[in-house]
């Protein structure tokens, strides 16, 4: 095998930072699983590539030449840096990554907000956000598990319930003080109604309070976090998803005009997979967090 120009034999490298470190060349013999000749024959060949001597016998000890350990210091701080990158690649290597797709709002108003828990329980599990209004398929197989809103019916899905909503109305208090203007429900309608996409949330509340939202002015957004920014600007009354909004509310940026809150099955956080493939080891790890942490009492207002 040939040998580099530049580069000496990367075994009596070795054996020379482990005399060098040891200052025995038995010592060093043990320590790499290799004879005292053998090791003596590594140094040999490393001063005779160097052209130097790199260590001075004595009847019973060695010393490193001023070129000894000149060099040593430089091994050593290459030896470590090779330690480094290894250690890095393996880490790298041995960490596992979960692929979430979530809602944009979910993501933004609860999730994100928690993540760091996760990081610092699980730090070998690197974790993917997919922000997406649209369902996932899974036909791809870039997305480990899911996040919906709904009733939690999906064909081809296995949905487990993560945690029930519950839905009342906010609106900003620059616009409309405390909200103790409205005497009624039904005084709502004189105001912009805020809904996303899918009306289900105005539906429900107003259903439950006897009143026919049809009848206001209506401006429909396509994703809840804009809904919500609508509202925190003052544009009109929106259905707080109170696991959405309640730091909004704790810090006065939202105020609820009325007690009365709905909760029905239709509205729901769901974890979602894909029938017949049982997730990956991370993603049940993230899942079964996503669960504990949804059980958790609120953290108190900062």
């Amino acid at each position: 095998m040939r040998t580099s120009r530049t580069m000496p034999p990367l075994q009596a490298l070795r054996a020379f930072e482990a005399v060098g470190r040891l200052l025995s060349f038995r010592k060093a013999g043990e320590e790499l699983l290799i004879t005292q000749s053998a090791v003596s024959h590594h140094i040999k060949q490393l001063e005779e590539t160097l052209g130097v001597r790199l260590f001075v016998r004595k009847a019973k000890s060695i010393e490193l030449t001023i070129e000894g350990a000149d060099y040593l210091g430089r091994t050593t701080e290459a030896f470590g840096i090779i330690a480094g990158a290894t250690s890095e690649i393996r880490y790298r290597a041995a960490r596992q990554r979960v692929r979430v797709s979530v809602l944009p709002s979910f993501a933004a108003n609860w999730l994100v907000s928690r993540l760091s828990r996760f990081m610092i329980e699980h730090p070998e599990i690197e974790v993917d956000l997919e922000p997406t209004l649209g369902l996932t398929t899974f036909e791809t197989g870039d997305v480990d598990l899911a996040i919906r809103f709904g009733a939690g019916q999906w064909d081809g899905m296995l949905a487990e319930r993560l945690m029930n909503e519950e839905l009342s109305p906010v609106l900003s208090p620059t616009l409309y003080g405390d909200g103790s203007r409205f005497a009624r429900p039904a005084d709502l309608l004189a105001q912009t109604l805020l809904e996303s996409s899918k009306p289900v949330d105005w539906q429900l509340w107003c259903g439950e309070a006897g009143v026919d939202y049809r009848r206001g002015r209506i401006l429909q957004l396509t994703d809840y976090n804009i809904v919500l920014q609508a509202a925190l600007n003052g544009q009109g009354v929106a259905i707080g998803r109170l696991h959405m909004v309640r730091d909004h509310l704790s810090a006065g940026r939202l105020v609820q005009p009325f007690a009365h809150s709905v909760r029905s099955d239709r509205i729901a956080y769901w974890i979602v997979t894909p029938k017949g493939r049982r997730p990956a080891p991370a993603a049940e790890i993230f899942a079964s967090w996503l669960k504990e942490e949804a059980a958790s009492p609120p953290s108190p207002p900062r």
